[in-house]
């Protein structure tokens, strides 16, 4: 059975931390994990400026209200969730996925939890799991499923390497250098025709 596997954000809705980097006035956190690797030392940079400016949970949530999905993205994930299941599997957290979801039509996403203490600010995270990506799309596979996942970042490539088909989207130019050999795609159209053909294989 195929399932497709698929990053949230910079696929579907805008990047978060860019959003509110922009709304925050703080450019610092428009650091992504397409600039970054190491998602710890992402985070740990992350905290770090939100402790500084004394913001929490509540600034971002606010934020997150005024997000709408990517042009095209509800429309691409109605027409392919008609083809096949889809999972959204991403390194954000339920705290900042929820009202995104309701705007997608509340597609299954497995993310990862925020730790906010009483007065709202975020003092930690939790992971589901380590490397989250790979080892979900790892455990798909080990109870029968076919996996072909898409994303954009650097924490993407292990569960799109260890799909039956994968692919990059909308990613950056030196992400498609490195990894000339993944399939790189900057329109819901070309790409959604893709998976379409990975999931015929």
């Amino acid at each position: 059975m195929n399932l497709v596997c698929l990053d949230l954000e910079g696929v579907l809705v805008p990047e978060i931390w860019i959003a509110f980097a922009e709304a925050s006035g703080i450019p610092a956190l428009r650091r992504t994990t397409r600039d970054e690797p190491d998602y710890d030392k992402l985070m740990a940079y992350r905290l770090a400026i939100l402790k500084e400016h004394k913001l929490g949970l509540r600034e971002i949530q606010e934020t997150i209200r005024t997000v709408d999905p990517l042009p095209g993205a509800k429309e691409f994930l109605d027409e392919l969730r008609g083809l096949s299941q889809v999972i959204i599997i991403s390194d954000t957290f339920e705290q900042f996925a929820k009202p995104l979801m309701e705007k997608l039509d509340r597609p299954t996403i497995f993310c990862n939890s925020l730790v906010v203490e009483t007065d709202g600010s975020i003092s930690g995270y939790k992971m589901r799991v380590a490397q989250s990506k790979l080892s979900t799309v790892k455990a798909l596979q080990s109870v029968g499923m076919e996996t072909i996942a898409a994303g954009d970042s650097f924490n993407d490539l292990g569960m799109i390497q260890a799909s039956k088909a994968g692919f990059l989207f909308r990613t950056t130019e030196q992400i498609k250098k490195d990894y000339p050999q993944i399939p790189a795609f900057e329109d819901y159209g070309s790409f959604l025709g893709a998976i379409k053909e990975a999931l015929a294989r």
